[in-house]
């Protein structure tokens, strides 16, 4: 081989390689395949149970390109796709989660006009329970301010966890602490799709999401996250898309029988051996469904 030939097979190469690093990550024709969350063959016994609160949007968001992390979830895992909210607007629907009746509320006042002394998940466990509220100025706190809102944090409203509030309703912050038996995350008023474009939203569960599945718990299989939205502002019927992550959940578990936010507290309370609350005693449970 010539001095010529082999100068040109070498500039050759050193330009593949220059091409081929100045390709962006993802840029690729096929997308490099991801491991499931979910699907995970094994026993799983669960002892943590996180929720993610999202806002409004409601079941328009199943399918939408705004919000491709979620649906990526939503293929990966669980989706509970005929489940309603129980109320409007939001206070209700929290409150509905959180003590099994919306006690009758049925609007968005501050904590200073709805003191509830009535059992909830948060009673039912003591100090076993965390909220982690995003953008929350203080611990506990009963006054909307900013991109807080008050009634997207349901722990504030019930007078009998008054101590433990203190101590366990906290500011959200990274990385997240999953110790509890039970743990809220409530996303501030724009990343939970309220006040900003779905987009925003999604975003921020890609941000979120994977920091919880990397956990400890996860990993050890003892955790499943439950995300839902409070209410659907824009459908009569009020559905809204739930999803389900749990290393015991099969992939794309799409679920469609009639659902609620009662189901989603009996089976929270059913996964940490509690009592049932309220309605939730009749609601269907979503243990057997995804698997859990």
């Amino acid at each position: 081989m010539t001095f010529r030939a082999t100068w040109f097979r070498l500039a050759a190469l050193v330009i593949l390689l220059l091409t081929v690093s100045s390709v962006p990550s993802g840029a690729t024709s096929k997308k490099i395949p991801v491991t499931s969350p979910c699907g995970v063959a094994g026993a799983a016994q669960y002892h943590h149970v996180v929720w993610i609160m999202l806002e409004n949007v409601g079941y328009s968001v199943v399918g939408s390109p705004s919000a491709r992390y979620f649906n990526q979830l939503a293929d990966e895992c669980g989706l509970a796709t005929n489940y309603l909210a129980v109320s409007q607007p939001s206070l209700p629907n929290y409150i509905a989660l959180t003590s099994g009746s919306t006690q009758g509320i049925s609007d968005d006042a501050e904590p200073a006009s709805h003191s509830l002394g009535s059992p909830s998940i948060f009673s039912q466990l003591g100090t076993n329970w965390r909220g982690l509220i995003e953008s929350m100025p203080t611990t506990c706190d009963h006054v909307t301010s900013g991109q807080y809102a008050a009634r997207h944090n349901p722990a504030v409203y019930y007078t009998t966890i008054a101590a433990s509030c203190r101590r366990n309703d906290l500011p959200m912050s990274l990385p997240l602490n999953l110790n509890a038996a039970f743990t809220m995350i409530v996303p501030n008023i724009c990343d939970d799709m309220h006040s900003c474009p779905v987009a925003v939203g999604d975003a921020w569960l890609r941000r979120i999401v994977p920091s919880i599945l990397k956990s400890p718990q996860y990993q050890s299989r003892s955790l499943v996250l439950f995300i839902t939205f409070d209410e659907n502002d824009s459908m009569a019927s009020n559905q809204v898309p739930t999803l389900v992550v749990a290393p015991s959940t099969p992939t794309r578990d799409w679920v469609g029988i009639r659902l609620s936010h009662y189901s989603l507290l009996r089976t929270t309370e059913t996964l940490l051996h509690l009592g049932l609350l309220g309605q939730a005693k009749t609601a269907r449970s979503m243990v057997a469904p995804f698997h859990l």
